[in-house]
């Protein structure tokens, strides 16, 4: 398997300066390589302290400098909120920048703050992600934009630096709802999943996924790329209050910032997943929903850490798994020691296991 590792710039409530926060993940960030990753990874998002990356792209023009080695991957890029043609520029130039090391990966977005601060509506959001992000895969092939659809109309222009090799078997997209995973089917690009929901579900999504992929494209679809919450130490019962205190703060964090609970899905074409998972968790227990979301990810000891990655790597299809160490105001030390911890006792590991498509085989 190849290991990633992501940095999300987290302060929740506000409780230190976003400086400081920046300061202390950016050194986190400056780790991967050196304790052998193979990559690194941000997400892009806006207007609160739920994260705090903006621009995921200049996030990955500044490791294309301070990196030799690692890939680097966009988690995602959420297209509705971009101009196409500046996206495809900007992808061009990281990848320029780093020698062609930027994986691609596109989503759509989930929040109702974002999308009423980019003044769009929620529920244009699928119909801009299948067209905008058609247009910047074309555009990243063919080396120039011209697209006519409902919402983009975009006159041929030339895209410079002109990409200098193809972005095909290294684009990916975030998908939860399963309406979602038909259209990265159907669009040729492979998979990232941000665990929200039991593998057995996101197992039984990817069939259909790969099945539809097959179908369009005559091949065999892309090796998954799974995400997880990341804390590793040699105590099981220290692990597990570390887990709690913080993957679970990450997760009320998530709960916040998205309005999980809310109505408003239900208002907005294209997020019935999310309205009957609103069902769901409108006046749930709130211990409870905290332990879902844990049981998704990966906590305990080195051994425990590698069981519950190779669990996900056989139900998913994943041959990378990309683990978040920093988050929902950590101390910077604790989540450095898990860091280094993982890196030595069960990345070693991780890496002897082959990856999906070469075991099949």
């Amino acid at each position: 398997m190849k290991v990633g590792g992501a940095i999300i710039f987290q302060n929740p409530f506000n409780a230190r300066s976003d400086y400081d926060v920046y300061r202390d993940d950016l050194r986190l960030g400056d780790l991967y390589e050196p304790l052998g990753f193979d990559s690194i990874w941000s997400v892009e998002h806006h207007f609160d302290d739920y994260t705090m990356c903006p621009d995921v792209l200049q996030f990955l023009s500044y490791y294309a400098g301070r990196t030799t080695k690692v890939q680097l991957g966009s988690m995602v890029v959420v297209v509705p909120w971009h101009d196409p043609i500046r996206v495809a520029e900007q992808v061009s130039v990281v990848d320029h920048q780093s020698n062609g090391r930027m994986i691609l990966g596109l989503g759509r977005g989930l929040a109702r703050i974002e999308y009423d601060g980019f003044r769009l509506e929620m529920g244009e959001s699928r119909e801009r992600f299948v067209e905008y992000s058609t247009a910047i895969l074309e555009a990243l092939e063919r080396g120039y934009m011209e697209f006519d659809g409902k919402y983009l109309k975009q006159p041929r222009r030339d895209i410079r630096p002109k990409p200098f090799k193809s972005f095909k078997g290294r684009t990916y997209a975030a998908a939860v709802s399963p309406e979602s995973s038909r259209i990265m089917a159907k669009l040729g690009i492979g998979i990232l999943i941000i665990p929200q929901k039991p593998w057995e579900a996101v197992a039984q999504e990817l069939a259909e996924y790969r099945t539809i992929y097959k179908q369009v494209n005559g091949g065999e679809p892309l090796p998954t790329i799974a995400a997880g919450w990341t804390f590793c130490d040699k105590s099981r019962e220290r692990a597990r209050e570390m887990a709690v205190k913080y993957i679970g703060g990450y997760w009320q964090t998530a709960l916040r910032h998205y309005e999980m609970a809310s109505d408003h899905f239900g208002k907005a074409k294209g997020y019935e997943y999310y309205e009957q998972m609103a069902k769901n968790l409108q006046g749930g227990n709130k211990d409870a929903s905290i332990e879902y979301f844990l049981n998704l990810q990966v906590w305990g000891t080195p051994d425990d850490c590698l069981s519950k990655i190779d669990e996900i790597r056989k139900r998913v299809g994943a041959d990378t798994y990309t683990g978040v160490f920093s988050y929902a105001g950590m101390p910077i030390d604790d989540a450095e020691k898990s860091l280094r911890l993982f890196a030595a006792e069960v990345m070693p590991e991780l890496k002897k296991l082959n990856g999906v498509r070469a075991e099949a085989a």
